[in-house]
């Protein structure tokens, strides 16, 4: 877990000096930085995932690369849904809801078509990928 942290400062230093790119793995990729609140510690915590653009708000992914287990921030969001994001240099807050039925369906399969990857994550897990929309708050 020590290595994923320091994965994730690095890139959250990048992205935070860089106006919201950052280079390696997610070149050209949207990125946001999730603010949660860790649902048992009440700690903060921040994570930068992929994003993809759904009217105006955001949809992430808990795909964890197809681990079998949703991601710690999932539960983080659906235990306590009224977060804050960093998109570029903006900072805002915004409300998560996971995606249900033929909205999660749709979202997930351009998000496929846009970043094959996401695909074969899908491919390497037998559970459903939540997917999570971040509405703005306010």
């Amino acid at each position: 877990m020590d290595d994923m942290n320091a994965f994730n400062r690095q890139v959250i230093d990048e992205f935070r000096a860089n106006e919201g790119r950052v280079g390696g793995p997610f070149q050209g990729a949207p990125m946001v930085l999730l603010h949660t609140t860790g649902a048992r510690s009440g700690q903060e915590r921040i994570i930068p995932l992929v994003y993809r653009p759904v009217n105006g708000d955001i949809a992430v992914f808990a795909s964890k690369a197809g681990a079998p287990d949703h991601p710690a921030w999932y539960f983080n969001l659906v235990a306590k849904p009224d977060v804050t994001v960093e998109v570029g240099t903006e900072t805002y807050p915004v409300t998560a809801r996971v995606a249900e039925g033929d909205e999660r369906e749709r979202i997930w399969e351009d998000q496929k078509r846009v970043m094959p990857n996401f695909a074969e994550y899908e491919q390497k897990t037998t559970r459903v990928i939540p997917v999570v929309v971040l509405e703005r708050a306010g």
